[in-house]
């Protein structure tokens, strides 16, 4: 999927003539840390943040006397993996999308984004969630949705990430979302196929249990 359908062309860009003050009002008005600017023919120039206008000269300075590098951007077919990607790794609130050329086209935004990962993670779905420690060489999302159809149980969405646990290796995490409220039997069968079973949440469950349950496994993430 690509980030065409979340471009938004509502957000006016900044531009080079631009004072300072005016830039802030704008970045609290759209509720962003960050903004392109575009010069006058249309084409992205720049990217400034809140912090570069918090430490420049005064509130009447131009956005121009604070540009540098080249401005960080995708194309409009980039898939949303990719643009993601850069925005955490950049630690940016907003991206600019740009032709080849560097014609601007539009802003997507971070929470835009990442609603659309909700949306294609199922978390709007009723069902159980159940997060597993595989080892990276044992994983296989056919294999797992085998052992869940089993006993006739759909997942709607997976998610897997590495990460070092232990000095034996990498240890992947993987989440699935189910189509159904009751785990214990998916449960048992992937214990039993060798699978370690870390945490499992259902919209059935108790707020105490689901607390509890959630601050497990909050707990299992940050070792």
């Amino acid at each position: 999927m690509t980030i065409q359908t979340l471009i938004s062309e509502d957000t006016p860009p900044l531009l080079p003539t631009d004072s300072v003050e005016h830039a802030l009002g704008l970045l609290l008005e759209m509720r962003v840390r960050h903004m392109p600017v575009v010069d006058e023919h249309g084409m992205l120039v720049g990217m400034i943040s809140e912090n570069m206008l918090l430490d420049a000269f005064g509130p009447d300075a131009p956005v121009s006397s604070l540009l540098g590098l080249e401005p960080i951007s995708v194309r409009p077919d980039a898939h949303i993996f990719d643009a993601t990607k850069i925005i955490v790794d950049h630690e940016l609130t907003a991206l600019p999308v740009a032709r080849a050329d560097g014609e601007y086209v539009g802003l997507v935004k971070r929470h835009n984004l990442f609603d659309q990962f909700a949306r294609m993670l199922a978390t709007q779905e009723s069902g159980a969630i159940i997060a597993l420690e595989v080892n990276p060489r044992d994983y296989s999302l056919a294999q797992l949705a085998h052992i869940v159809e089993q006993d006739r149980v759909k997942i709607l969405s997976s998610a897997a990430e590495h990460t070092a646990v232990d000095q034996e290796g990498d240890t992947m995490r993987v989440t699935l979302k189910l189509n159904v409220m009751d785990t214990a039997r998916v449960r048992h069968l992937l214990e039993h196929y060798g699978y370690h079973v870390v945490a499992y949440f259902s919209d059935d469950q108790n707020d105490d249990e689901f607390k509890y349950r959630l601050q497990e496994f909050m707990r299992y993430l940050e070792v």
